[in-house]
């Protein structure tokens, strides 16, 4: 596997935002982990990132057969871990080409971004579709070996969505591996996934590989049919 989650608990403020999350992801899989806002999406992308280590309180990550649950963000990305943040900040100064050069050896970026955009300071004053094309190409150009690529649709319309989706199918096309979190059952219907995980309360209810079943579950009845799901489980234990 290229990633182990074991019985991972999250809290924040004295609520438990994870609640013994666990699961993996194979060598060259291309996973999508669905579910409603506020239900700990991106809270599980910066616990597998690193960012959250202070209210990590149970659990384990292994990454290529390595612990990696006490590891600085930093050694996970060398150890070739990357996320693509929902909301990157913007960085006044710097040109994202000069960026770009100085994190990658690979040069060929119009591949993912207008040449206009590389000209610019970093997502400063990027459209939503802009910013999603900047921060996609700078998480690329460190050559990871598998990315979380945290709610692709935020700010973007169908059209660009669509292509943020080809890079992502692309990229993992060259034997990587990537989780995309979304709450938007457009995103699975397009990225036809190897795997899905419907996660709900900080919880995951439940993963299937027959992607197209949940997709129209969801689409027709809304998240409401897995919290009804959630309870008869509850129940039934």
């Amino acid at each position: 596997n290229m990633l182990k989650i074991k019985d991972l608990c999250v809290k924040a403020n004295g609520k438990k935002i994870l609640n013994n999350i666990s699961f993996e992801i194979k060598n060259s899989s291309l996973d999508v982990l669905l579910g409603p806002n506020g239900s700990g999406k991106t809270t599980l992308a910066k616990t597998i990132m690193g960012l959250n280590q202070n209210n990590l309180k149970k659990g384990k990550i292994v990454f290529n057969s390595k612990d990696i649950t006490f590891l600085k963000p930093e050694q996970r990305s060398k150890l070739g871990v990357g996320i693509a943040f929902q909301h990157p900040p913007k960085i006044n100064g710097v040109k994202l080409i000069d960026f770009l050069n100085r994190i990658s050896k690979k040069k060929h970026y119009e591949k993912y971004i207008k040449e206009e955009l590389l000209q610019r300071q970093i997502n400063t004053n990027f459209s939503g579709g802009e910013k999603k094309f900047s921060e996609i190409t700078q998480v690329i150009a460190t050559n990871p070996k598998f990315i979380i690529f945290d709610e692709v649709d935020s700010g973007v319309d169908l059209k660009n969505l669509e292509k943020i989706i080809n890079i992502i199918k692309n990229w993992h096309s060259k034997n990587n591996s990537a989780l995309v979190i979304t709450h938007n059952p457009k995103v699975v219907e397009l990225l036809k996934p190897d795997l899905i995980y419907v996660l709900l309360n900080g919880k995951i209810i439940c993963s299937s590989n027959d992607w197209n079943k949940i997709y129209h579950t969801i689409k027709k009845y809304g998240y409401e049919k897995c919290e009804k799901c959630q309870m008869r489980k509850l129940y039934s234990n």
